[in-house]
């Protein structure tokens, strides 16, 4: 089932959550949704599966509005608060009552629990579940219904480290069987191990929608160390040359090559003790694309 996002806007008054937020999400793969704190994310996400209501726009999953569904559950999990079960139940009987109001097999319920590692804890009640476990029981009510769709806000959020390497594993997993994931995370270093695709939000508007592998094939970024910094920082200019000071002594420039560095250098008598290519990671690219982008609409709930 595809995702599909169109011309989604929530306003607040005067103030834009997401404005004109449109993207396509594709089966069979896994697309990171990144953006920092107040950028729309949570909201978009939301919006997709009818929890909030856009001002203009729509959402899709498969050509339908989330509310159109024949069956929710079958065809989308979600994952948006792991803190939605009732602190009174047991994990079993939190996913009992909700299979039963989805008309869903008994069956399933203990293939959940197997699947996200909650057999100890099945007879537990959720009120005294570590943040980790929590998201674990979130991750089970997405997956009761073997749905083909999944949409999840921070997953691995409070997970340990095994934990992070399992729904690595398991998203990875499930988009290998022509199942379409979208999630956010803060994690950028493990989502780059899983992405396929990457859609980044910025004060409400996308700016960034690329094939992971496209959006960190970048310029090199060339790292240049000196004891005359910002001398050098003077004599590197350029029209499409971009330089910043990463630390004392150290240069990271783009637009220039390490040969054309090394002869403004020498041409200024500026001696360089390092130089060499720095390989482009998500983490770059997503520092470079969201410098400007501070928090936006922050005096709105749910505006993540």
């Amino acid at each position: 089932m595809t995702i599909v996002a169109d011309g989604l806007t929530k306003r607040y008054g005067s103030k834009y959550a997401i404005h004109d937020v449109s993207f396509e999400i594709q089966p069979g793969t896994v697309t990171g949704f990144l953006g920092p704190n107040g950028a729309g994310k949570s909201t978009t996400m939301r919006s997709l599966v009818g929890l909030d209501r856009p001002t203009s726009g729509q959402g899709f999953i498969d050509g339908r509005p989330y509310r159109e569904l024949a069956a929710p559950l079958r065809q989308v999990g979600t994952l948006l608060d792991a803190k939605a079960a009732h602190r009174s139940r047991t994990a079993y009987q939190h996913l009992r009552w909700i299979a039963a109001t989805h008309r869903l097999p008994k069956s399933r319920i203990d293939e959940v629990i197997g699947i996200t590692g909650l057999s100890s804890v099945a007879g537990k009640k959720v009120g005294g579940f570590s943040l980790g476990m929590g998201q674990r029981l979130g991750l089970a009510v997405a997956l009761l219904g073997d749905p083909h769709t999944l949409i999840l806000d921070e997953p691995v959020n409070g997970l340990d480290p095994d934990g992070v390497i399992w729904i690595r594993n398991l998203l990875k997993s499930l988009s290998r069987e022509g199942r379409t994931v979208l999630l956010s995370s803060h994690l950028l270093s493990e989502l780059s191990l899983i992405a396929d695709h990457v859609v980044i939000i910025g004060k409400g508007r996308i700016i960034a929608d690329k094939p992971l592998a496209e959006l960190v094939d970048q310029p090199d970024r060339i790292r240049v160390r000196t004891t005359r910094a910002v001398k050098l920082m003077e004599v590197l200019v350029g029209e499409q040359v971009t330089r910043e000071m990463t630390d004392a002594g150290t240069i990271e420039v783009v637009g220039l090559t390490s040969e054309e560095i090394a002869e403004r250098a020498s041409r200024n008598g500026i001696v360089l003790t390092e130089i060499g290519v720095v390989p482009r990671s998500l983490e770059d690219v997503y520092r470079d694309l969201t410098r400007d982008q501070v928090e936006y609409g922050s005096n709105v709930q749910g505006n993540g």
